[in-house]
């Protein structure tokens, strides 16, 4: 959905659904009709941005295959679709039944990660409608905490050229958005900033990042804080993904424990942080972090609450959302690409999650619903 700043300035807004499964171009066009068409219609918009998850079996169907790609094209132009970014960050298996941190595999020091996203942005740019100037691309923060730096600024190099070469050759132009983890290779924006500001030196900016403000959120990044990081190292936030975190106010009780255990689930990572230290995920957390102080748990959920857990028994970190996006829309130049991610509808506590597509389709269109109307209150309106 395109929405109006101040002045001539527009900004996209969108949801990412890496929230679906599906690993084919068969399985892309089935959730456009199933999901993201329904949404659209539940918000009652004439149109609406979706950011896509297209896994690497599925890029590689479409690279091969015109026809394929024609189809997805028209089948996003029938439900009243458009793609102006894309989930480039799981690579592949998103949904099997344990990821863990598989998910930050294959990192940028491999050239299966470059060959991935090259693919991604061939595909974009032959998405993106007329009316959208550019397409962003998020990615993962390198690899794990061990990834080789060189290596992986190398591949990150060789990607922006190839970016280069689409973009003299279709006058599309493609930016990679490097998200920032707990865990990862960078878990906060401002240590990222100047390492991203010194792989993009003499380049033409399209290395960039993308804040996920519930993982700024976790890592406890001030709300302000990644946009002025990004500012001063002269780095573009290319993208932010409209994201809550869980918060456990008192993990000393042993009521909320065990309510927290519902959260426990097999299949992502939930990295734990407070102010006393962290864990990587949720059952270290439960069995050796401090239980002094509040934690910040990397568990997404939906950004419309500001409580979950059996009898709200959790607050979320959904009352940073609107100072972050009025941060993010502020800082100078061209303003990010706008993208509400909560890829953990299917493994929230059973009592919360959706029973089938119509509520999850509901669930969305709550999200992007209130999304819209925090931007409201900022001044910002569909254009």
């Amino acid at each position: 959905m395109r929405l109006a700043l101040s002045g001539d300035r527009t900004v996209h807004l969108g949801y990412c659904y890496n929230v679906l499964p599906g690993e084919t171009a068969a399985a892309l066009i089935d959730q456009v009709r199933r999901i993201c068409g329904p949404v659209r219609a539940r918000l009652g918009v004439a149109r609406l941005g979706v950011g896509l998850w297209i896994a690497r079996p599925a890029a590689a169907e479409l690279i091969a295959d015109a026809a394929a790609r024609r189809a997805l094209a028209a089948a996003l132009a029938a439900e009243g679709l458009y793609v102006f970014t894309l989930n480039g960050f799981p690579y592949g298996g998103f949904h099997a039944p344990r990821v863990k941190a598989r998910v930050f595999r294959p990192g940028w020091d491999d050239d299966a990660r470059v060959a991935y996203t090259i693919d991604l942005a061939r595909i974009l740019v032959e998405l993106l409608p007329d009316d959208v100037a550019r397409g962003s691309i998020s990615t993962l923060p390198l690899g794990p905490a061990d990834v080789d730096r060189a290596a992986a600024r190398a591949g990150l190099r060789r990607a922006d050229d190839a970016l280069a070469e689409l973009e003299a050759t279709t006058g599309r132009r493609v930016e990679l958005a490097v998200e920032p983890e707990p865990g990862a290779g960078f878990e906060r924006v401002d240590v990222m900033a100047p390492w991203l500001a010194e792989a993009d030196r003499g380049r033409a900016g399209r290395l960039g990042a993308c804040v996920d403000l519930c993982h700024a959120a976790v890592v406890d990044e001030a709300e302000t804080a990644p946009f002025v990081a990004l500012a001063a190292a002269g780095v573009r936030c290319a993208k932010v993904q409209v994201s809550s975190a869980l918060v456990v106010p008192r993990p000393d009780d042993d009521a909320a424990r065990a309510a927290l255990a519902a959260f426990d689930e097999p299949r992502f990572l939930h990295q734990v942080r407070s102010s006393r230290g962290g864990a990587m995920d949720l059952p270290e957390a439960l069995a050796d972090l401090d239980r002094g102080v509040p934690w910040r748990v990397h568990f997404h959920v939906p950004v419309h609450r500001d409580v979950v857990g059996p009898g709200g028994a959790f607050a979320t970190t959904a009352p940073t959302i609107a100072p972050m996006l009025a941060a993010a829309l502020a800082a100078p130049g061209e303003p990010p690409h706008l993208e509400v991610e909560t890829y953990t509808w299917g493994v929230l506590p059973e009592a919360e999650r959706p029973r089938d597509d119509a509520g999850l389709c509901d669930g969305i269109a709550r999200e992007l619903a209130w999304t819209l109307g925090e931007l409201a209150a900022l001044g910002v309106h569909p254009s």
